[in-house]
């Protein structure tokens, strides 16, 4: 007699492989539509202000740009993983006067940029310390850390003010120099988006994050080291605000105790404006990015067509709003699609 073993059925997984393959039309769509506006919004301004797209125009946009880019991509990180970083204006502000003060001193210019990042890592540290290991909400330990660092910058600046006539020229010349109408400092926010969205995409670390911001109790269970990787995400975070706030300070050539105050509820709108959803997950440094060249342009055109900058504000806000309820609206069609889907094969299961 011959026994024929019967072969478990696979444990089944609905919608995981769709999941993943739908989230990702659904944003890249999401990224398409606010390049369009953008782009819209740009040819009618250069319709109205010919001038708008000079060789200069176009250079001071993307410098306008650069800080909220680098920044927004390391918020990016930390929002993926379902937290967030309150505390960056702060430490923008904090890293740029410390890299300034260096430079007053004597110092050159590599070391300054190292300091700042250095001092953006130790930043990230503490933040990422107390949400990974402590157990501590982000938005309570990030708001905490924004004022603990305010007040630190407060105490050591003082009444100091650094201006580009305490910076070596070198160092203010590459912050507004560039090749033809790219900025260099530009090119250097290029560089570091392309690297982290690769690495998003194409190492286990990167891809670990968006499975925890999904639902971290499953990649707990699926021996995703969640607190490793929450740690690694801020400090991620602090090294490219760190960044920022040097880039900042060759920009501008500017830095008091108040750099940087209010900041970081410009680069979350950045962050949840360009898809990022702020449930975590979801999201692209690209969109990201987006986001913070969408923002930013707003503030360049409306002064071009003659309209107070009294509205940026207001329109940033809207933007915010739109964002929120677009990403509310994608999470309930994507469930329903995902839910359509998976009946047949639930189906199909029951009636074996």
């Amino acid at each position: 007699m011959t026994v024929t073993g019967q072969t478990p059925a696979p444990t089944i997984e609905p919608g995981t492989a769709d999941e993943t393959r739908l989230l990702d039309r659904v944003f890249k769509l999401r990224e398409l539509a606010i390049l369009a506006v953008l782009l819209l919004m740009i040819a009618v301004t250069q319709a109205d202000n010919p001038e708008f797209l000079s060789a200069q125009g176009v250079k001071d946009l993307l410098l306008n740009a650069t800080i909220l880019v680098l920044v927004a991509s390391g918020q990016a990180l930390v929002v993926i993983t379902r937290n967030v970083d309150l505390s960056v204006g702060s430490v923008l502000g904090l890293t740029a006067f410390a890299a300034g003060d260096f430079l007053r001193g004597g110092g050159n210019a590599p070391v300054a940029v190292l300091l700042a990042v250095a001092l953006g890592i130790g930043c990230g540290l503490l933040n990422g310390a107390l949400v990974s290991l402590g157990r501590v909400p982000a938005l309570v330990v990030t708001l905490g850390t924004l004022y603990i660092v305010r007040g630190a910058d407060s105490v050591w600046v003082g009444s100091r003010q650094i201006t580009a006539s305490d910076l070596p020229d070198a160092f203010t010349d590459f912050g507004s120099g560039g090749l033809s109408a790219v900025p260099y400092l530009a090119l250097i926010a290029l560089a570091v988006l392309v690297a982290t969205a690769y690495y998003l995409r194409n190492f286990g670390g990167g891809r670990e994050l968006y499975a925890l911001g999904s639902h971290p109790e499953a990649a707990r269970l699926a021996g995703i080291p969640v607190r490793r990787r929450v740690l690694a995400a801020y400090v991620a975070c602090g090294a490219l605000t760190g960044l920022a706030g040097a880039l900042y300070l060759a920009r501008f050539g500017n830095v008091d105790s108040s750099t940087g105050s209010g900041y970081e509820l410009t680069v979350v709108s950045a962050v949840v404006v360009g898809g990022v959803a702020f449930t975590g997950g979801s999201g692209s440094v690209y969109g990201a990015a987006l986001g913070a060249l969408l923002l930013t342009t707003v503030g360049s055109v409306l002064p071009a067509l003659g309209v107070s900058s009294v509205w940026v504000l207001a329109i940033n806000g809207v933007l915010l709003v739109l964002a929120i309820a677009v990403d509310r609206i994608v999470a309930l069609r994507v469930a329903r699609a995902l839910k359509k889907r998976s009946a047949p094969t639930r189906r199909g299961l029951r009636h074996d």
